[in-house]
């Protein structure tokens, strides 16, 4: 008499991968696919594709080996501080172009201060995609 053995096929836990730095990152510096790599390992917090971090900026040194988070990466500052910038405020029809000094850095869309050179005034300004600081009521 043959007997039946019946398989049970048990699930198998699945293992998920995390992105982790392949050589050690300082602050400011942009991420390309040389930088990182995906470990088959599931670490809490960690991304787990290469294509969201990509091109985004660390804010943090992350060493080698370590995972790369979201809130490590950041979008890329357009203005760093104590660059010369350009003042733009536009009201109406009024259109003021003047020359500042950056007071921290910025990426497109955050708000940072500048010194206006020829004012001497300290202003704030939305960072736009040309590394302008667009001030007055549009921050």
């Amino acid at each position: 008499m043959r007997w039946l053995i019946p398989l049970i096929l048990l699930p198998m836990p699945l293992q998920a991968e995390s992105l982790v730095a392949l050589r050690t990152l300082p602050a400011q510096t942009v991420v390309t696919e040389a930088d990182v790599t995906l470990v088959e390992a599931q670490i809490d917090g960690a991304l787990t594709a290469v294509a969201p971090a990509l091109g985004l900026q660390v804010r943090t040194t992350v060493y080698a080996g370590r995972p790369l988070r979201a809130e490590n990466l950041g979008a890329p500052a357009l203005i760093d501080r104590n660059q010369t910038v350009t003042l733009l405020y536009a009201a109406g029809g009024l259109t003021i172009v003047a020359e500042g000094r950056a007071l921290a850095r910025g990426a497109e869309g955050e708000v940072i201060r500048a010194l206006n050179l020829a004012s001497k005034t300290t202003v704030s300004g939305r960072v736009d995609g040309q590394g302008r600081l667009v001030v007055g009521d549009r921050n």
